[in-house]
């Protein structure tokens, strides 16, 4: 599948599709088959498969006999997960009718594309009282029997959806898929903390030993990989492939398989947008796998593995196996292939410069570039930084100096207000004394009281 081309990295159309020649996309993970034709060659040969859990009569019951048993039960608690969907519990009603079946027909065929909330209240109407029950009894099971190997589970879920799709097979194909991603959204996430990197796998371990592989390949440059890129020198944050690697990024977060498989869509799309940026000429899926790769090596997503093995176990299988989903699904998992067995032929290097920046003692030379980069910046931000300390010294200092010259006027102004009090006591007491000479002098020169003659 991969040559050391001059393009680096190669994969043709007919490469990506099933081994089986169905015309669906395959995977390295189901050995180049799609889901459909790996189940059914790795399924044993036989009659139906039955549950092989012991019932009370000792007799094998079969599964979907243990979904009506789990259903009928009465004074189940109701968890708040369950209520935020199905709302509070209402006794059980009569068998339905074919008018209330037409009905719920009806209603489903009006649903709007995406309208999930629309699809949880069809839901819950009386009309389709017969499919709720059968989506309770299901997930009431699938967590009473969360303990069984995840590979069973995986069964057990893509035999519900066959199940659930019977009910509405007189609509068009388009509507029916329609349908099913509402029910898996609906089934997977109330699933996902039980199902997800299960302890009857190695996905824990798979996704440690991809991380510790991705992190030693730090040193990959897209000029290694044949990416095209506008410039060797351009920072971090102004990497055309940034928005794809954030992409990639939140997958993690995501609990339904599609949502998940969204997030693969949206940075294969945020990729091709790049080169139709960075490149002179239109993109094409040498460069877009290359590509893919760069970013799952810059963005080394969180639990990448187990996250991509939670949707080919639990994902609709039409949504990896055909269309635009199926092909960005696919090129990742080729992405990841090539990830775990890059070697020094596969860009262009031998086997001891390969070796060498393994071991990190070389360096290339657009790395290097990057790091006299950095360096320079941190100079300059510690000559900044020496800057600004002195400035703080200053202010420091200016800040002492204009506090005690504060203190030197206060003190001045003190004294001023004190000697100013001491000469107004003095002047109002010169004024005072004056004033009773004045007065003295004055009785002193007035004429005296001379009597009158009789």
């Amino acid at each position: 599948m991969w040559t050391d081309k001059q393009r680096g990295l190669r994969v043709s159309q007919d490469e990506l599709l099933c081994k089986n020649a169905c015309g669906y996309y395959g995977n390295p993970a189901w050995k180049g088959f799609c889901s459909k034709c790996w189940r059914e060659r790795s399924r044993p040969p036989g009659p139906q498969r039955q549950d092989i859990r012991p019932s009370s009569d000792g007799a094998p019951p079969t599964f979907s006999k243990f979904e009506e048993k789990k259903c009928i039960e009465k004074g189940r608690r109701i968890n708040t997960v369950r209520r935020l969907f199905w709302g509070s519990s209402s006794p059980p009603k009569p068998q339905e009718t074919s008018e209330s079946h037409t009905k719920m027909l009806k209603a489903f065929e009006s649903l709007e594309p995406g309208d999930f909330p629309g699809f949880l209240k069809i839901l819950r109407s009386p009309s389709s009282q017969r499919l709720q029950s059968r989506c309770t009894a299901f997930l009431n099971t699938m967590e009473a029997y969360h303990d069984l190997p995840i590979q069973k589970q995986s069964d057990l879920v893509q035999d519900f959806y066959q199940s659930f799709a019977e009910c509405f097979r007189s609509f068009p194909e388009a509507q029916v898929t329609q349908i099913m991603e509402h029910v898996e959204k609906l089934i997977m996430t109330r699933l996902h903390k039980w199902v997800f990197c299960h302890d009857s796998c190695d996905d824990e371990q798979k996704d440690l030993a991809l991380q510790r592989r991705i992190r030693s390949l730090n040193w990959v440059t897209p000029q290694m990989l044949s990416v095209p890129f506008p410039d060797e020198n351009t920072p971090v944050s102004g990497d055309p492939f940034l928005p794809a690697i954030t992409a990639i990024i939140e997958m993690d977060a995501k609990r339904a398989p599609q949502d998940k498989l969204a997030c693969v869509s949206k940075c294969s799309q945020h990729i091709f947008e790049a080169l139709s940026t960075s490149n002179n000429e239109p993109a094409n899926a040498d460069d877009f796998l290359t590509s893919l790769v760069y970013v799952a090596l810059k963005a080394n997503p969180p639990r990448l593995h187990s996250n991509m093995q939670y949707m080919i176990r639990f994902g609709l299988p039409h949504s990896l196996m055909a269309g635009e989903s199926g092909y960005y699904f696919t090129n990742l998992s080729c992405a990841v292939a090539f990830i775990e067995k890059l070697d020094g032929p596969a860009l262009n290097l031998s086997p001891e410069e390969f070796e060498g920046y393994m071991q990190g003692q070389r360096a290339p030379a657009a790395l290097t570039k990057r790091q006299q980069m950095m360096g320079d910046t941190q100079k300059l931000l510690e000559e900044l930084q020496g800057r600004q300390e002195k400035l703080h010294q200053g202010v420091d200092a200016l800040s002492m100096q204009l506090q005690k010259w504060v203190q030197v006027v206060n003190s001045q102004l003190d004294e001023a207000t004190s000697g100013f009090d001491k000469v107004q006591k003095e002047i109002t007491a010169q004024a005072e004394a004056s004033q009773d000479g004045s007065q003295q002098m004055a009785e002193e020169q007035q004429p005296g009281f001379l009597p009158s003659d009789d």
